[in-house]
């Protein structure tokens, strides 16, 4: 160690200085076993923490069943059982917690109709519980169940408090999940650190970001966006974390901790100036400091830092590094990747000889070109196969464990990626999730492929695709999609409550879903977004309008929406039903939307004002009939997004800082003008009435005044004045609605009755 810090050969007493705090702090800074949080918990621990599980999902119903951990595997894999007792009681066995609540979760679907989703549930529990007719057994095929997306925690969770945690831990845990990734609390690891290097709290106020934006400064994309981030919010998110990782681990989690990939203040060159820095620039933000790997202070921080971690959080020996996430190497000289990546490891194995490096494949597909079979397998070959577990991020779609030659031999997850932006569009690849995991699981080309992930950049949509691919948990084959669907919409929407023609009406319905929207195999972006979420755009001439279309066929959606509409009074009663008609009945809109603003195009080419005005006219009432349809669902709705932001505001200083975050990610995202811009962009009423129509309504009344007068179209004074306007929405202080308006059977009749011929453009 002391030869790391004397490698660097500082000038001036300052620097002397700063290296003999930085030795002495790294050396005092061992873990303290009296303070660090519970790791492993024991399997009376783990039955305890499921009874409290069964206790908050079914409540006094909790007193009929029994719960047995028994720690032991099945042929290496985990496993559950639920039968019936000779006392009368429905006994939950499993070898872990989460496999206690996965017992659970499969006999109340099977016994009890019983469904939760993050849209739409069907909860309620009949008088006395029916005991099961014959013993369940189930295993998973798979090692590791993978949960989370760096973006996750910022497109869904940036505004969580405890009682949303615990919801999502309970969801993850009756649902197999086993390896959730934890990042929540982060900041007080780097805040740690970087105090102990000398840094004073003015300069990492210029490095942490606000709290909308810190997954891309811990990814290294960006330094201070969206901040200062206030102490409290540092202080706050570390007790959180700390209840995170106590409920996940006494279920028998094995959370996911992030651990140093070079990241260094802005200063950082200044205070150590032998230091090795380089720069590199994300999209169109200014350029962030990294701490070369080949710099032998690499090592020195990335031991700091993990020993904070364990000290704060404790471990469970799997560490989160992506040196260049999105972020090109400065060579792609195989000696140097290779260096790389041993000094990363080294970081952790240094101070956790058991660490485990979890890695994100995404970046062999973000920037193929770069990633030759020799940077691959450079990259991956200095760490011991069983010291590494690769992500293949976006397998759903473009899977890069071919290309990667089943990385080399490490372990790896197939992933579903699915979304991005946490954007609404129906969207999945049903085929792909129900069939592909379980087939890698038995081709020798596939390698050590050892589990499968969510990793999805936001929730809170499709609920049906990430129940489908979560049916794979505890599926030791593959999943029959249409076996599955009859018991998904049985479930979720009581169909055994329903006539024989409404079963068969609705079921034919997702047919069609699952056959047109949920068949994607074309649109890489997690589904086509309408025109109404982006800022208007001006084609040149004519020619260069985009016709409206998707990578499903029209039709099929219609059908859908068709036949929901027929079973909405039989259905009506079902919370999950009346999500999905709103979700349908909006993306069908949102499709006609599309076609009414290509024809006002057209229209406005064609010098013909008065279609203009027409069509324009029509485009701007469905635009807030939609924000009317979307009012009826709290999912649909942007006030509990900013009041749940400026509620973890403990000034009201921080409450404005909150608010400007919640409100800029959905929008602007970074500066006006950003390719960022709406790439969050949200289906959500408020959002659509004070914001997107807005835009559109500057947009056509300046065309309009364009045809009237004769006059080209200034398109970059429209821009200008639109993004001031953006801007300015962002800073604002109003207030939205947090609680649901209207009724959504009666307002998606309303707008089928008015709306469904026009589809006849």
């Amino acid at each position: 160690m002391l030869k790391m810090l004397s490698d660097h050969k500082p000038s001036g007493i300052l620097p002397v200085l700063q290296s003999a705090v930085l030795l002495l702090s790294f050396a005092c800074s061992s873990p303290d076993p009296g303070s660090v949080l519970k790791s492993e918990y024991d399997a009376s621990e783990q039955a305890l923490a499921a009874e409290a599980l069964v206790e908050r999902v079914t409540g006094e119903h909790s007193r009929d069943f029994e719960v047995v951990v028994s720690p032991y595997q099945r042929n290496g894999r985990d496993w559950f059982s639920f039968y019936a007792s000779d006392k009368g009681k429905i006994v939950l066995e499993g070898n872990t917690g989460v496999s206690v609540a996965s017992a659970l979760h499969r006999y109340l679907r099977q016994y009890c109709g019983w469904h939760w989703s993050w849209c739409g549930s069907s909860t309620d529990l009949p008088e006395v519980l029916p005991l099961p007719q014959e013993r369940v057994d189930r295993v998973s095929p798979y090692k590791y169940r993978y949960y989370l997306n760096y973006c996750t925690f910022n497109y869904s969770m940036s505004w969580w408090d405890r009682e949303r945690w615990q919801q999502e831990i309970d969801f993850m845990a009756m649902n197999g999940i086993n390896m959730p990734l934890a990042l929540t609390g982060q900041n007080t690891v780097w805040q740690k650190v970087y105090r102990k290097l000398g840094f004073t709290d003015e300069e990492l106020d210029g490095f942490f970001s606000g709290p909308a934006f810190f997954n891309w400064f811990w990814m290294g994309n960006l330094d201070g966006w969206g901040g200062p981030l206030p102490q409290s919010f540092i202080d706050a998110h570390e007790v959180l974390q700390k209840f995170i990782l106590g409920r996940e681990r006494s279920l028998g989690m094995t959370p996911v901790l992030p651990a140093f990939t070079g990241h260094v203040p802005p200063s950082f060159g200044t205070r150590f100036p032998e230091a090795r820095v380089d720069k590199t620039e994300w999209i169109d933000y200014p350029a962030v400091s990294l701490l070369s790997p080949a710099d032998s202070m690499f090592s020195v921080i990335a031991g700091m830092f993990l020993e904070e971690e364990i000290n704060t959080y404790g471990t469970n020996h799997f560490y989160t590094a992506d040196t260049f996430n999105e972020n090109l190497p400065p060579t792609s000289d195989p000696d140097y990747l290779a260096s790389m990546s041993r000094v990363v490891y080294e970081g952790m194995s240094a101070v956790d000889p058991e660490a485990v490096w979890v890695m994100q494949a995404w970046l062999f597909y973000h920037q193929a070109d770069f990633w030759g079979d020799e940077q691959i397998e450079a990259l991956l070959s200095p760490v011991a196969d069983d010291r590494m577990l690769l992500l293949d991020l976006f397998a759903d779609m473009k899977p890069v464990w071919e290309k990667a030659k089943s990385f080399y031999g490490k372990q790896w997850l197939w992933c579903m990626l699915q979304n991005f932006g946490q954007r609404q569009c129906l969207c999945g690849t049903a085929d792909v999730v129900s069939s592909e995991p379980d087939a890698l699981l038995h081709r020798s080309d596939a390698g050590n492929m050892s589990g499968i992930g969510l990793t999805m950049e936001g929730i809170n949509q499709n609920p049906f695709i990430f129940a489908l691919m979560l049916e794979n948990v505890w599926q030791d084959g593959p999943v029959d999609a249409d076996a599955f669907l009859e018991d998904y919409l049985t479930c979720r929407y009581g169909l055994e409550n329903a006539g024989a023609d409404v079963q068969a009406d609705i079921l034919k319905s997702w047919e069609s879903l699952v056959n047109s929207v949920y068949s994607n195999h074309t649109e890489v972006n997690g589904g086509k977004q309408s025109v109404m979420t982006g800022r208007p755009v001006f084609a040149s001439d004519p020619d260069s309008l985009q016709k409206p279309g998707n990578f499903f066929p029209l039709d099929s959606l219609l059908s859908a929406w068709d036949g929901m509409i027929r079973c909405a009074g039989a259905l009506s009663e079902s919370d999950g039903f009346r999500y999905d008609l709103v979700d349908v009945t909006r993306q069908a809109l949102v499709e006609l939307l599309d076609r009414l603003h290509y024809e006002s195009q057209k229209a406005f080419y064609a010098s013909d004002a008065e279609a203009f005005r027409q069509k324009s006219s029509e485009v701007m009432a469905l635009m807030h009939e939609i924000d009317g349809l979307l009012a009826t669902r709290k999912e649909f709705l942007l006030g509990p997004w900013v009041e749940s932001a400026k509620a973890l505001g403990t000034t009201p200083e921080e409450k404005i800082l909150y608010e400007w975050n919640a409100k800029t990610q959905i929008t602007l995202w970074g500066k006006p003008g950003s390719p960022l811009n709406d790439y969050a962009c949200k289906n959500w009423s408020g959002l659509i009435d004070d914001f997107y129509c807005r835009r559109y309504e500057m947009f056509y009344a300046r065309q309009q005044a364009a045809l009237m007068d004769g006059k080209p179209f200034d398109y970059e004074s429209f821009r200008s004045d639109c993004l001031a306007f953006e801007e300015k929405w962002a800073a604002g202080g109003d207030i939205y609605p947090s609680e649901p308006s209207g009724d959504e059977i009666k307002t998606s009749q309303m707008l089928y009755m008015k709306y469904r011929d026009r589809f006849r453009l």
